[in-house]
């Protein structure tokens, strides 16, 4: 049974292509279309007889742009079947390897839930496209930008304004992702052996970078339905700690968000305790239940210090993040940032910075696609979770890429290693734990298609019973993998 894309949709989406020659401005309207998945993989595209009724072209119009497409691998023809859709080199091109567990070698094909990451959402090559041809301008210079391109700055300064916290583009440091933003700030603010009190479970890619840095982490819970605010304010009056890492929107792996309510009483115990708040906005872009998010943690909190991200809201591809220091000493503090910064790189890649100021100056033109597909692949999760794993609990979250499952046993681990022998990579709980336990979740993103996702709960069901059955291929008591976490 093959999947196609309807006649009058991609038409649809074609929408006004170059006509001269309108064979190639059809070729290259399509081969953005599946670049930047408005057209899925291995969807047989209308017949030539169809599209060129449809189009008002000639047939010759529409075949020369599939024998375009089939030539620049982004189509198979199949021999009695039509035309394909396709990316160059195979699907394993968007993958890489480095990210799947160490020794994974049970199959080739996987479905990999272990990193909450999905494809580019409509618009991106058109954005990439437009920067490069604002690129020249930049080519006369040095092309070293430690705090970012200033009008990249600008953009960033402006989306804190329309939140309600009036920033200044000297505010702003760009970075090579998210990631980058914590191990600069780990490197400025956290001295060797100093305490930092971070939340878990947690993003644990954060954490090393901490950890690296040389502090001594102290953790404080975050429940499956809210942040344990009394725990947090003994501890900051136990440890006095000099940072605390906190997410409170839409907290990785949780998906909570905090209230304003919350977020004035952790500011106010945080001043008490004389430490800095390092707040990661990473997910801040992805709520999908229509409602307006809280107001940055900033707002209440004068002195944190502020990562974002545009890998979630936008794409993993676009390597950029942000930190936003605060506005009473920001020159002081962007310098102590940069004489860090130094030490690890010299600023972030020129076109991805002009691609995301573009993408900033009207971001809903891309943001609106995205979460249309993320709440179309997260309601598909549910209702798979729901009939195949009725017996896992979880709360479904206001927004972001992932779900927090809690199984009815302990046994996350054994079921991430008996999934993965079955073609599934998901993260259990402990690898989000700073110091063990949480074995009774499971992350289970939202960030592919919905027949992935499926599939995969049916493999994840099929794991369950297998390890409470005690038929499982191998312990994971036997073989633990190690995971590099996307997201």
């Amino acid at each position: 049974m093959y999947r196609s894309i309807p006649l009058s949709r991609l038409v649809e989406l074609v929408g006004g292509f170059e006509r001269t020659p309108a064979y190639a401005g059809l070729a290259e309207a399509l081969t953005v279309l599946v670049g930047d998945g408005r057209v899925a993989l291995d969807i047989r595209l209308p017949s030539e007889r169809d599209l060129s009724a449809a189009l008002g072209v000639s047939r010759t119009t529409v075949t020369r742009a599939y024998a375009l497409l089939v030539e620049s691998g982004f189509a198979e023809a199949r021999q009695g079947a039509g035309t394909f859709t396709r990316i160059p080199g195979d699907r394993r091109r968007a993958l890489d390897r480095a990210l799947r567990p160490r020794g994974h070698d049970a199959v080739e094909d996987v479905i990999d839930l272990n990193h909450a990451a999905g494809s580019a959402p409509p618009g991106l090559a058109a954005a990439y496209q437009e920067a490069v041809a604002e690129l020249p301008a930049y080519l006369g210079g040095h092309g070293y930008f430690p705090a970012g391109v200033p009008r990249l700055q600008e953009a960033i300064a402006r989306t804190y304004d329309e939140r309600g916290l009036s920033t200044q583009p000297e505010q702003i440091m760009v970075t090579p992702g998210a990631l980058s933003a914590a191990a600069i700030v780990a490197q400025a603010f956290a001295g060797r052996g100093d305490r930092v009190v971070v939340e878990t479970p947690t993003y644990p890619n954060a954490v090393e970078a901490l950890r690296h840095a040389g502090a001594r982490l102290v953790g404080v819970a975050v429940g499956p339905e809210r942040w344990d605010l009394d725990g947090l304010e003994a501890t900051l009056r136990q440890t006095r700690p000099s940072l605390v890492s906190m997410i409170p929107d839409l907290q990785n792996p949780t998906g909570l968000v905090m209230a304003e309510a919350d977020r004035e009483r952790v500011a106010h115990a945080l001043r008490r305790a004389g430490a800095v708040p390092i707040i990661d906005e990473a997910h801040q872009g992805l709520a999908l239940d229509g409602r307006p998010m809280p107001a940055p943690f900033a707002r209440f909190a004068p002195e944190a210090v502020t990562l974002g991200s545009a890998s979630k809201t936008f794409w993993g591809g676009l390597r950029l993040g942000w930190i936003r220091v605060p506005d009473r000493d920001g020159r002081v503090a962007l310098r102590t940032l940069t004489e860090a910064r130094v030490r690890l790189d010299l600023g972030a890649p020129v076109l991805e910075q002009l691609v995301l100021a573009r993408l900033l100056d009207d971001p809903a033109a891309v943001v609106d696609a995205h979460r249309a597909r993320l709440r179309e692949q997260r309601d598909a999760l549910l209702a798979a979770l729901g009939d195949q794993l009725p017996a896992w609990t979880y709360r479904v979250p206001r927004g972001g890429l992932c779900l927090w499952c809690r199984l009815p046993e302990p046994l996350g681990t054994d079921v991430a290693v008996e999934a993965e022998r079955r073609g599934v990579i998901v993260t259990p709980g402990p690898v989000f734990a700073l110091e063990g336990g949480l074995d009774h979740f499971v992350r289970i993103p939202w960030a592919l298609p919905a027949a992935e996702l499926e599939t995969a709960v049916g493999v994840l069901a099929d794991s369950w019973r297998a390890v409470r059955g005690g038929r499982s291929g191998r312990s994971g008591r036997e073989r633990r993998t190690a995971r590099v976490i996307v997201a």
